[in-house]
C-alpha cells in the first residue's frame, strides 16, 4: 500500500481590518449594487447606513439592493428601514429583468441635501 501526500492549498481570504471592539471587518467596493445574501439580519441596518452613506459620498445616485424573494421578509426589512432613512429620495421595486420583487430600486438624495429641499 503506498502512501499518498496531500498536497497543502494555500487559502486566500479577503483583507480583514479589526475594530475596536476586535470583531474582524472586511472592506467590500462600493458599487451601485448590495447583495444581502451574505449577511445575517443583525447586520442589515448597520450595513444599510454605512453603504448608502458611502455611496453618497461616492456620489452614486441610484443603487439597487438584493433581498431576495423568499417571503418577503428581507425585502419588508429593507423597505421599512429605507421609508426612515433621510438620504432616501425614492425606492420601488426592480423591474423584471432586475429581480423583480427580489430587488430594490434607491434613488439617493446628494450628499449635502435636506430633507424638505427638493
Amino acid at each position: 500500500m503506498g502512501s499518498r501526500r496531500r498536497k497543502k492549498t494555500q487559502r486566500t481570504s479577503l483583507p480583514k481590518e479589526t475594530t475596536s471592539d476586535s470583531v474582524p471587518t472586511v472592506r467590500v467596493p462600493i458599487t451601485d449594487t448590495l447583495d444581502l445574501h451574505a449577511f445575517s439580519p443583525k447586520e442589515l441596518e448597520p450595513l444599510l447606513e454605512d453603504y448608502l452613506e458611502a455611496c453618497q459620498k461616492q456620489g452614486i445616485k441610484e443603487v439597487r439592493i438584493i433581498h431576495g424573494k423568499g417571503r418577503g421578509v428581507q425585502r419588508r426589512r429593507v423597505q421599512s428601514f429605507l421609508s426612515k432613512t433621510p438620504a432616501i429620495k425614492s425606492f420601488h421595486d426592480a423591474d423584471p429583468g432586475g429581480g423583480g420583487w427580489g430587488a430594490t430600486i434607491v434613488m439617493l438624495r446628494k450628499a449635502d441635501h435636506h430633507p424638505g429641499n427638493d
